[in-house]
């Protein structure tokens, strides 16, 4: 399915209006729009929504084609064993009858016997044993008891229904990407780090080997850093691993090519949320659509007594072998009233009532659900926040730690221990920092769906 541009760049500036001086940009970036464009054209269970909606769209037609006349032409030859005819004393009283008409109308007396010179009829078969027909048929419903009517207002609110599904589920594969995407620049920037670390411990290898060649150092002090540069190595692999998870997971969600997506760079940084208000969430939209759907279902297995008018119509295009009793066309017009179905109608009301009242209970349960989750995501916010400052004020520390420590160790001052405890501290911290801008992004992200601001 493709997704309206005009659509995607309105909610673009609503989301950069939203966050001033932020780093929102990158869910605005090209990049990842793109990436968005591609997993919605590329979702299965989009295009299989999109496939029920189509359903439904046609179970309108098939409800309004009620009242359209259908027309058939219909077409057989039949041979039967033996003419059907009249018995031989109704044959002989038939032709004893033609007689006292002719002599009737010829005034010869009743008494005087029959001339031979006039040629008599035979009796008509009733039924030719070889009979050929064409015709053509008429049904036309008039009145449907309201059945049609509801069936089609049913129909028409589970489209609703299922468009509302597939935008709530546009969303969730919205989130998904951009949740994959920020993992992807969290990896990103734990590299950036890790590699910042990766340089210290070069410099200090070079001063603690030039230290041992000056016996300033014990080769004690070169085994510590070789096993620091191990510990990072192995954090590095670690990271490395989930860089590949992280654009396989892309891959499956988008469709886009494996090596486009390693050349990606996203970055992490701070974001900043305003007060917005909420809208109905698309969720709660399909399930008040698919409740207007069931009551109108039922008001339409309700309507099962209420009397049905359809008008009839028949013509025969070949006379010839119509029996006696055949009519050439007829037109009718008829009453249908169902009484009495065994109770079938009502209990099969009753069961769409119910099913109506558990859409109204999943309704109330996903509004308090999404309460909590609006919540949840504010808080979530607040402690990224405050985080975020714990974590910057770590740095600082750490940062200055480890140049007092470096100093004092290149003084003989302090240990290479205390200098590889004060590089961890500083890793640990701008680890932190960039966690705390995901988790930033996360909740923000978070909150938009759960206020219903995702849409498209």
């Amino acid at each position: 399915m493709k997704i309206s541009s005009l659509k995607f760049n309105l909610l673009l500036l609503l989301i950069a209006g939203m966050f001033p001086n932020s780093s929102f940009a990158q869910e605005t970036d090209p990049i990842l729009e793109n990436l968005i464009k591609k997993g919605l054209e590329k979702s299965h269970s989009i295009n299989i929504n999109q496939l029920d909606t189509e359903q439904a769209q046609v179970d309108q037609k098939l409800a309004k084609s009620v009242f359209l006349p259908k027309i058939s032409l219909n077409g057989s030859y039949t041979r039967l064993n033996d003419d059907i005819s009249f018995d031989d004393d109704t044959q002989k009283l038939l032709m004893a009858t033609q007689k006292l008409l002719i002599k009737e109308a010829a005034g010869i007396p009743f008494t005087a016997a029959f001339p031979e010179n006039i040629p008599l009829q035979e009796v008509n078969n009733l039924q030719d044993k070889n009979i050929l027909k064409s015709s053509v048929d008429v049904d036309w419903v008039l009145f449907s008891g309201f059945e049609a009517t509801n069936a089609l207002k049913a129909a028409k609110h589970k489209e609703a229904s299922l468009q509302y599904a597939g935008m709530a589920e546009k969303d969730r594969i919205i989130l998904n990407i951009i949740e994959t995407y920020d993992r992807l620049a969290l990896v990103n920037a734990s590299e950036k780090v890790l590699s910042a670390s990766e340089n210290y411990l070069k410099d200090q290898e070079y001063f603690v080997k030039r230290a041992i060649e000056n016996g300033l150092a014990t080769p004690i002090s070169r085994k510590k850093i070789e096993l620091a540069q191990q510990q990072l190595a192995a954090r590095q692999l670690e990271y490395k691993h989930n860089k590949s998870l992280l654009i396989e997971v892309l891959h499956q969600l988008t469709g886009e090519d494996k090596e486009v997506l390693r050349s990606l760079d996203p970055g992490l940084s701070t974001m900043l949320s305003n007060e917005i208000a909420s809208e109905k969430r698309n969720e709660v939209k399909a399930l008040e659509e698919a409740e207007k759907a069931t009551e109108y279902k039922a008001k339409m297995e309700r309507s099962h007594f209420i009397p049905k008018v359809a008008l009839k119509g028949h013509y025969e295009f070949l006379e010839d072998d119509l029996s006696l009793f055949d009519p050439q066309w007829y037109a009718a017009i008829g009453i249908k009233w169902n009484l009495f179905d065994g109770g079938q109608a009502r209990l099969n009301s009753r069961k769409t009532e119910l099913e109506a009242r558990k859409y109204r209970e999943q309704i109330a349960e996903a509004e308090e659900m999404i309460a909590l989750s609006i919540v949840k995501a504010e808080h979530a916010y607040e402690a990224s926040l405050q985080n975020s400052r714990i974590a910057k004020k770590e740095i600082e520390l750490a940062s200055a730690t480890l140049d007092l420590v470096n100093k004092q160790h290149r003084n003989d001052l302090a240990s290479i221990t205390e200098v590889l405890d004060a590089l961890r501290d500083l890793e640990r911290g701008k680890f932190q920092l960039q966690e705390s801008y995901y988790n930033q992004r996360r909740a923000v992200t978070t909150l938009l769906h759960s206020k219903g601001l995702l849409n498209y």
